[in-house]
C-alpha cells in the first residue's frame, strides 16, 4: 500500500487537533432527485416485496437514450457518497428488449457479501450516478443505455450492442465512508495532532519529544451507532504512523476499509476499539509492549511506538460457528 505523508500536505487540510471538526460531504450535503427522467421511468413498473426479487413490467422494446433511474422505495439509512464506500446490495437485471429477467443475486438476506460502488461500476458505469446519494433501505430502478454498460457486458447477458438493460438495486446495508460522530473535546499536551482532508482522510503530525509509555486512547468523534464488543468484525479506515517518523507505514484510505477482529490486531489497537461506537474516530498511541514489541514488522522497526487514527464505519456479520 502506498505510503502517505504523515501530515499529508497540510495545505488544503483542516487542522483539528484533538477536538475534531465536521466532515465536508456529509449526508447533510447529499441531494438526489426521486426520478431522474420521468419520460423513461414511466415506462417501467417495479413491484413486490423489497426482501424478494422484484417483479418488473415495462413497455418493450425499451430504448433508453441515456441513464435514467427512479427511487421506488426510499430508505432512511446512510447515503452512498463515495465510490469505495462499502455496501450490501441485491441486484436483478432485465432485458429492455423483451422485459425478461436476465440474472439476479440470491435475495437470501445474507449481509456478508460486502461490495462497493466501484466494484459494480466496472461493468455498469451508470451505477455511479444511479447510486450516488441512494440510502440504506432503498429500492432503485435503473434504465441502462448501451453507454452505461462496459464493453462486452450486454453481449455477455445475451443482449444486442444497442439494447437497454433495466436493473433493480435493493440497498441492504451501507457502511459510513468516514467517521461522522459528534466532535469531542480532548486535552493532551504532547500528543499527536490530527488533520483531515475534505473526504475525511486523516493525517498525523507527531510532536517532538518522547512518546507516552502507556496506551493512550482519545475519542475525537463520538458516533451513535452500534457498540464494538468483539462479537462481530469491525469495518475501519485507519492510518498508522511510527512515533518519530514522517510517513505512514499503512493506510486503508488508499483502498477499501479493512475488516478487523479484536483478537486479530495488536492489543493497543484492540483496546482503542473495544466499547467504541460506529461513527466514532479514535486516536490511539500504542507503546511497544502493546504493539509489536521487540520484533520488527515490515516497515515498522523493532521497539516502535505506534500511532493510529481509526474511523469506525460499521460492524460486519458475525461469522458462523
Amino acid at each position: 500500500m502506498r505510503k502517505i505523508p504523515a501530515a499529508l500536505a497540510v495545505l488544503g487540510l483542516v487542522t483539528v487537533g484533538l477536538a475534531g471538526c465536521s466532515m465536508p460531504g456529509s449526508s447533510s450535503d447529499c441531494s438526489r432527485p426521486a426520478v431522474s427522467d420521468a419520460d423513461v421511468m414511466d415506462l417501467i413498473d417495479v413491484t413486490g416485496d423489497t426482501d424478494e426479487q422484484p417483479e418488473v413490467d415495462m413497455y418493450t422494446p425499451l430504448r433508453a437514450p441515456h441513464l435514467a433511474y427512479e427511487d421506488v422505495v426510499v430508505g432512511d439509512g446512510t447515503p452512498i457518497t463515495a465510490q469505495n464506500q462499502l455496501m450490501v446490495v441485491d441486484v436483478a437485471l432485465f432485458s429492455g428488449a423483451t422485459g425478461e429477467p436476465l440474472v439476479a443475486t440470491a435475495y437470501d438476506g445474507d449481509l456478508s457479501s460486502v461490495t462497493s460502488p466501484a466494484q459494480w461500476t466496472t461493468n455498469f458505469p451508470g451505477f455511479e450516478d444511479a447510486l450516488h446519494c441512494a440510502t440504506d433501505g432503498s429500492r432503485i430502478a435503473v434504465a441502462l443505455s448501451p453507454d452505461d454498460m462496459a464493453d462486452g457486458v450486454a453481449k455477455g447477458f445475451g443482449l444486442e450492442d444497442d439494447d437497454t438493460a433495466v436493473a433493480v438495486v435493493d440497498v441492504r446495508k451501507v457502511y459510513l465512508p468516514a467517521a461522522d460522530g459528534a466532535n469531542q473535546f480532548n486535552s493532551g499536551f504532547g500528543l499527536p495532532t490530527v488533520v483531515r482532508a475534505p473526504d475525511g482522510r486523516p493525517g498525523l503530525i507527531i510532536p517532538d519529544g518522547a512518546p507516552p509509555t502507556d496506551v493512550v486512547v482519545q475519542t475525537l468523534k463520538k458516533g451513535t451507532g452500534e457498540k464494538v464488543t468483539g462479537d462481530q468484525p469491525v469495518r475501519v479506515h485507519y492510518t498508522g504512523v511510527v512515533w518519530g517518523e514522517n510517513e505512514a507505514f499503512d493506510s486503508t484510505w488508499d483502498g477499501e476499509p479493512a475488516s478487523v477482529t479484536l483478537d486479530g490486531v495488536v492489543p493497543g489497537f484492540a483496546q482503542a476499539l473495544e466499547g467504541q461506537t460506529v461513527g466514532s474516530q479514535v486516536l490511539v498511541v500504542v507503546p511497544p509492549d502493546q504493539g509489536y514489541g521487540d520484533e520488527a514488522q515490515g516497515a515498522i522497526p523493532a521497539g516502535s511506538t505506534l500511532v493510529f487514527v481509526i474511523d469506525i464505519l460499521g460492524l460486519d456479520v458475525a461469522p458462523e460457528e
